[in-house]
């Protein structure tokens, strides 16, 4: 399953912070069209009823079916940069992040 690293899960607070379900909010991760080349992550009130939910350190992210199939063995991190935008970065689980 796709973990967290603790960067990843402060951004993902921060960004469901101010978000109207706040207890329930997260980023979803979705397939973009048919298959798995193309993932989008979008701010979510709450999963599908077929997503795959990961949960760590409060923050909370949906994985649509392909999205969960082809991340199961990632791990998600973030980071921002001087203008304070937030990035997200899919890595091999156990790989040091590139900073």
């Amino acid at each position: 399953m796709l973990t967290l690293t603790a960067n990843a899960a402060q951004a993902i607070r921060d960004l469901t912070a101010g978000a109207p379900e706040q207890a329930r909010s997260g980023v979803r991760i979705a397939s973009d069209g048919e298959g798995a080349n193309s993932l989008t992550l979008s701010l979510a009130t709450a999963p599908e009823p077929a997503d795959a939910v990961v949960e760590s350190e409060g923050a909370r992210v949906y994985l649509d079916p392909v999205a969960a199939t082809v991340l199961e063995d990632k791990s998600l991190d973030a980071g921002a940069d001087d203008q304070g935008s937030v990035s997200f970065l899919v890595t091999e689980q156990g790989a040091a992040p590139a900073r």
